[in-house]
């Protein structure tokens, strides 16, 4: 019997668990938040806010303030310093360092071990087993999985505690069981220098009979691009014969769809995404035909929701000792509607509570939750009222690719808020694997897209009285790596940020570019 076929029976089990999702959702969730509250209750936290009076989710908002990275910031710290009961019960050994933005001020995550078994190694497992669900002649795990990790991070340390990217904590905790069917060794998977690491990943994997791909889209096409130099060959598939899957995350697909699909021509390829972070495994694509994923409710994660507009109304200035968003009123996940984009929330067995993780959502269907990510609470442009997010630039970048020929590989917008002749207008970088015949079109094509998608960018846009037709410079190749590596955060799970109301980023890349 092969290994996949021991694994489709092992999962029968979890196939049932998780038909509650379709009509349980509310359930499931008022039981995790009791889960979380009983095991919390005599942590430091947990006697601050009274969590031994927390009976119902009305006593849980009420007891316990939204927080942001800065309000846990003071008890993270002396966590990692060894001390025990302060978030989460005992000791916590590992942080994963946070790579959600590209700025130089870390955020040290923790990563408890209820939360690595409850949350991370679950979210991989329930990938795998909804993967095989859907694909019954699967023979993925008589393979090899190509699984790429970032680093640990020693200068980051301290005595009794341990940084790391996300992927490296998991890949150092995993099952040994688990080794004898990935790639690469654990030794080259934890290498720092992504550079060094790319070489020998494509040199170790390329003997190997690879049947799934797991990463960051960027990253895993920067190895592929490597292999296939050292190969020789024109196709993945004329490598690996077998390669089936490519379990996809942290950043949107969409740029890089038609750059997969030149290089890898089977027509026995899938592609899956996962939404996943350092703070937790949260959304699966549980259906190939259906672009928006499944929201995980079982595992040790209680979510909650604010709808974008109120977290933009903002509280400039508050008073001292008041939290910036203290005027927020957060609704838990039984309460939302479909297409509403809303910031998330997240309280988990981590000891993150009621923790703002940064993205933001869009609801495509209630029963079950389904949702797709639509950007980021900081990755927006609104400097004029046009209110841009990242879902519209990529669906519009998509469709100016899909009429021009073009491919995308990276960018980032910002204003420019009045030149020498008192225009103002959005200005795109845009890193291209193959250039439009005419960058004036594709900019015109955006452009017009953006409109259609953004009611709000369209009244700006209205007889170019607000808002000047967008600006679109066309970046040398490689120039957003080379940024990167500036700021030491090549590879791993870094990203660019896709949009800012701030020029900071486009400057310092402008600059490289001359």
């Amino acid at each position: 019997m092969s290994l996949t076929s021991i694994a489709r029976f092992f999962f029968k089990q979890r196939m049932h668990e998780l038909e509650r999702h379709q009509k349980e959702g509310e359930t499931l969730q008022r039981e995790v938040l009791a889960h979380l509250i009983s095991r919390a209750k005599d942590t430091e936290y947990g006697r601050n806010h009274s969590f031994t009076t927390i009976k119902s989710y009305e006593n849980f908002s009420h007891n316990i303030p939204v927080n942001t990275y800065e309000e846990l910031k003071g008890d993270i710290d002396r966590m990692r310093q060894g001390e025990v009961d302060v978030l989460w019960p005992g000791r916590v050994k590992w942080y994963a360092k946070s790579s959600g933005t590209t700025n130089d001020k870390s955020k040290f995550i923790p990563v408890s071990p209820e939360g690595l078994k409850r949350i991370h190694y679950r979210g991989g497992s329930d990938v795998v087993a909804l993967y095989l669900r859907n694909n019954p002649k699967s023979r993925m795990l008589d393979g090899r999985g190509l699984i790429l990790g970032g680093s640990h991070a020693p200068n980051y340390n301290l005595p009794g505690s341990l940084v790391g990217d996300l992927s490296a904590i998991l890949i150092e905790n995993i099952n040994p069981v688990v080794n004898l069917i990935r790639v690469p060794s654990k030794k080259t998977a934890l290498l720092s220098d992504f550079e060094i690491k790319r070489d020998r990943i494509a040199r170790e994997a390329m003997s190997k009979n690879v049947t799934n791909l797991s990463g960051v889209p960027s990253w895993m096409l920067s190895v592929l691009n490597r292999m296939m130099e050292l190969s020789g060959k024109t196709h993945l598939e004329e490598v690996w014969p077998n390669i089936e899957v490519f379990f996809h995350g942290g950043v949107a697909f969409t740029p890089y769809r038609e750059q997969y699909e030149h290089l890898i021509t089977s027509p026995n390829m899938h592609y899956m995404e996962t939404y996943n972070a350092s703070e937790g495994f949260f959304g699966i694509q549980d259906d190939p035909s259906d672009k928006s994923m499944l929201l995980m409710l079982d595992y040790d994660v209680f979510y909650e929701f604010v709808p974008i507009e109120e977290l933009e109304q903002g509280t400039e200035n508050p008073a001292d000792g008041v939290s910036p968003y203290a005027h927020l009123s957060p609704i838990p996940l039984w309460a939302v509607e479909k297409g509403r984009n809303y910031a998330m929330l997240i309280s988990t067995s981590c000891g993150l509570w009621r923790y703002m993780i940064g993205d933001t959502v869009r609801f495509t269907s209630t029963n079950p939750y389904k949702f797709v990510i639509s950007g980021r609470t900081k990755s927006f442009i609104n400097a004029f009222g046009e209110e841009l997010i990242v879902d519209n630039a990529e669906k519009g970048l998509s469709y100016a690719c899909q009429k021009t020929g073009a491919v995308v590989s990276e960018y980032t917008a910002a204003p420019v808020f009045m030149d020498n002749n008192a225009k103002c207008r959005h200005q795109w970088l845009i890193e291209f694997a193959k250039s439009p015949a005419n960058l004036q079109d594709f900019a015109s094509i955006l452009d017009r897209k953006l409109q259609e998608l953004n009611s709000d960018y369209e009244a700006k846009r209205y007889k170019n009285i607000t808002l000047q037709p967008l600006e679109i410079i066309e970046a040398r190749p490689g120039l957003f790596n080379e940024w990167l590596k500036r700021k030491g955060k090549l590879g791993g799970q870094h990203k660019v940020p896709r949009l800012s109301n701030s020029r900071d980023m486009m400057e310092e890349l402008l600059k490289i570019e001359d």
